[in-house]
């Protein structure tokens, strides 16, 4: 690391005041590999002694199990205690704020959760990698966003291209040669949307 950082400064700047220069004793070089690899080797115990289902991607963490019994809603609560115990012992810090919990079935008691002593906020849909669960688990409002976004490019492709031309419309907007700007709007996750109704498969049409 002293090799990579070698020669490297910095200033900073605030309300056009500028700092004198600084060199750089530590830290990771922006868009190298060692990045990646120190954050992995840094969350890699994170789910130890974990009973339910952990999963991780980036920086997002997300807990998931099956309440029945009361005593499966305690044990939630004993993963998300060992989960801040764990963020504590490692300086790291969860953004509660952004913490929500999903409940899946709307028929059952809905737990409360705490992740340290601040309580953590029930919430009706999550997006999660460009697909958006609810906990209906349909995918109407999915599409919906879908939609508006896909309508959204079209407007601007139509406002900006002098071209109506078939030949020039359909690839830009279908992704099947680069910018393809309509294309990756509509489609993030598609295998798992699955339309459950006939009205969401013509909407997306």
């Amino acid at each position: 690391m002293k090799i990579w950082l070698a020669g490297h400064t910095r200033i900073f700047a605030v309300s056009g005041s500028v700092s004198k220069r600084k060199p750089v004793t530590s830290g990771i070089p922006q868009r190298s590999v060692f990045g990646p690899v120190l954050f992995n080797i840094c969350v890699s115990n994170k789910d130890s002694g974990i009973e339910c289902t952990l999963s991780c991607f980036a920086k997002d963490t997300k807990l998931c199990g099956a309440v029945d019994m009361p005593e499966e809603g305690d044990t939630i609560q004993r993963d998300l205690d060992r989960l801040e115990k764990w963020a504590h012992a490692n300086l790291r810090k969860f953004n509660k704020a952004k913490c929500k919990v999903l409940h899946m079935d709307q028929g059952k008691a809905k737990h409360k959760y705490r992740l340290g002593e601040a309580w953590i906020e029930s919430s009706p849909g999550k997006k999660d990698l460009g697909m958006l669960v609810d906990e209906k688990r349909n995918v109407t409002q999915q599409c919906v966003l879908a939609t508006q976004k896909a309508n959204h490019i079209l407007g601007c492709t139509k406002r900006n291209m002098a071209s109506r031309w078939r030949e020039v419309i359909v690839p830009l907007c279908s992704g099947d040669t680069p910018p393809g700007v309509l294309h990756p709007a509509v489609d993030p996750c598609i295998q798992l949307w699955s339309p459950q109704h006939r009205k969401d498969g013509d909407l997306l049409e």
